[in-house]
């Protein structure tokens, strides 16, 4: 079974200048856990419940260690600058995850499932052409096993 005959057409979006707010208002109203962020019809990024429950996370500040005057990162202190935009940020654009992960509508949903499921990532927004076409999530998946059990 292809992506295209579970998806969800209808799908809603937000632009890269959205308030946090708005979009978790949205999330809430429309019972979705997720929302590409989109120009004109093209997917720049995503916002998921994840990244909104980060903005209340607590902040990992980068570990080092002290040489006289050097000081060595243990980690790149990349991570915490992205840690923080997320925290502070206000916008879609501050709070999405920029490296979308997309499938097409000729997906397979064994192989969406999977990657869903190898990737963590839910939900994934479906493109052709670098057009939004639809998204699929866990509940899309979850509802075709119901309709599988009941045929």
């Amino acid at each position: 079974m292809k992506v295209s005959e579970i998806m969800t057409k209808d799908v809603v979006t937000v632009s890269p200048d959205a308030k946090v707010g708005e979009i978790a208002r949205l999330m809430i109203e429309k019972g979705i856990t997720g929302l590409p962020v989109v120009v004109g019809n093209r997917v720049i990024g995503i916002v998921t419940e994840t990244d909104l429950v980060a903005r209340n996370a607590h902040l990992h500040f980068p570990t080092f260690i002290q040489i006289l005057d050097a000081r060595i990162y243990l980690q790149p202190p990349r991570h915490f600058e992205e840690e923080l935009r997320r925290i502070l940020g206000t916008t879609a654009a501050d709070v999405m995850t920029q490296e979308v992960i997309t499938v097409t509508p000729d997906t397979e949903v064994s192989d969406v499932a999977t990657l869903m499921f190898e990737k963590r990532v839910n939900p994934v927004p479906v493109v052709a052409q670098d057009r939004l076409m639809g998204i699929v999530s866990r509940s899309d998946i979850i509802r075709l096993l119901i309709q599988q059990e009941t045929a």
